[in-house]
């Protein structure tokens, strides 16, 4: 990757009796950046930034984010358009390559990922390794890992061929290995993937397809969920991307630094908040009780929080939730499901939250992970199936901002420091003594 970064001027610190002067690099878009890689060589101080909020990390040209105004490009294409005009198979090769791809590229690349749906048959034994209740983004997390001792032909990572193998093989299989996942805790057989099928139909046929009756796609669902790929394929420098990207940089073979991927989103405050979102609407219950509960959440002094609601990095709406929102009522229409509780519960809450002036003035909006959490219960999805459905898309933005590191000529092994606070050095005490 040919780094794209500006000087524009430099910083002045001044430390005691020593003045330190520091870069200042300006990109695309985005707050200027003051370079401290030379800070501790230069006045033996660390900087503190706890989870690295107020730290970029590396040099990326993938995503950007402009949480303030409500912003989120891919490769500079703003998300909405891509989502309403794009598929899953030509976002996948604009987020690796860089720009959408012409007709040729576009065949060639979706061929490359249909001929890889298929897992070995070997590794059907090795998911019967896990227990039935198995949660399905356990197995997720060691089967992943897994691919590497069923695919080692793919896994040095200095060779450019291997690792563009093990890039098609991780974006085909994972909706195979997921699909996998479901049958087997549900104890229905395994569905083969068929070639004649597009990336998301196919995923959709693996899921919910048995062998005693003919399935029958449905378009505005299929469409759906395909818009809901897309919409969580990359968000910058987030949890799991950066956990990638760290285990990536000690060369860790790709594998093994999804599965390290798959692993953070699975924690809760990451991708869990659309199933956390879902099991808020259904502990409401009824629209009779959501007067109570906005009153709670109104109340600073209670710990009930709306789920769903908000953003951590979107102080305006998320632009994501405006595609989502869309897609949502599409689905409801065409499965006419809307007296469903917990969906009544939901749209009653969407309503309130687009007019009431607590909302409103805080910027408290339904984001992306209310309206996917509801359009995938309406899919049919249970609810311990919607951290696999993420980690099955983003696995394409994890994939590339691991190939963007490995290309980058100032990638170096991560390696954060610490204040220490712990007991300063004392001398060994036998244990008879103690």
């Amino acid at each position: 990757m040919e780094s794209k970064i500006k000087q524009n001027g430099s910083a002045h610190f001044t430390l005691k009796d020593k003045s330190i002067e520091l870069p200042v690099y300006s990109g695309t878009a985005g707050p200027d950046v003051v370079d401290i890689s030379k800070f501790y060589r230069d006045s033996g101080y660390f900087t503190l930034d706890p989870g690295y909020t107020s730290t970029a990390s590396c040099e990326s040209q993938i995503t950007f984010i402009d949480g303030d105004e409500g912003v989120l490009l891919y490769r500079g294409y703003p998300i909405e358009e891509l989502a309403e005009k794009s598929s899953f198979i030509e976002v996948a090769y604009l987020l690796l390559e860089g720009e959408l791809p012409n007709p040729s590229a576009h065949e060639k690349f979706s061929s490359d990922i249909t001929y890889h749906t298929m897992v070995h048959e070997q590794f059907k034994t090795f998911l019967n390794g896990f227990r039935r209740d198995a949660h399905p983004m356990a197995i997720m997390c060691g089967a992943v890992g897994a691919l590497s001792a069923f695919y080692h032909d793919s896994t040095d990572i200095s060779d450019p061929r291997q690792r563009e193998i093990a890039t098609h093989r991780m974006i085909a299989k994972m909706p195979t290995i997921a699909a996998m996942a479901y049958k087997y805790t549900i104890g229905q057989p395994y569905v083969t993937p068929l070639n004649n099928l597009d990336y998301t139909e196919n995923f959709m046929r693996m899921m919910f397809a048995v062998p005693a009756e003919p399935y029958q796609d449905n378009k505005v669902l299929t469409s759906a969920l395909d818009k809901i790929f897309i919409l969580h394929m990359d968000h910058e420098q987030n949890a799991s991307t950066s956990t990638v990207r760290l285990a990536g940089s000690s060369g860790a073979n790709p594998f093994a630094c999804i599965a390290a991927g798959i692993a953070c989103l699975w924690g809760p405050a990451h991708g869990g908040a659309n199933e956390a979102a879902l099991l808020m609407l259904e502990e409401i219950g009824d629209v009779a009780n959501i007067p109570e509960y906005i009153k709670r959440a109104k109340d600073k002094s209670d710990p009930f929080r709306l789920m769903g609601f908000g953003h951590r990095v979107y102080k305006n709406y998320d632009p994501r939730a405006k595609v989502m929102r869309k897609a949502c009522h599409e689905v409801l229409d065409a499965l006419d499901i809307r007296q469903d509780p917990t969906l009544k519960v939901a749209l009653e809450l969407e309503r309130i939250a687009l007019e009431d002036e607590y909302f409103v003035e805080k910027k408290l909006y339904p984001n992306i992970d209310f309206y996917s959490g509801i359009t995938l219960r309406a899919l049919g999805f249970p609810v311990e199936m919607f951290t696999v459905l993420f980690a099955l898309s983003r696995t394409v933005g994890w994939i590339a901002q691991w190939k963007e590191m490995l290309e980058d000529p100032a990638q170096k092994i991560g390696r954060p420091r610490q204040i220490y606070t712990g007991a300063a050095e004392r001398s060994y005490i036998p244990m008879d003594k103690r």
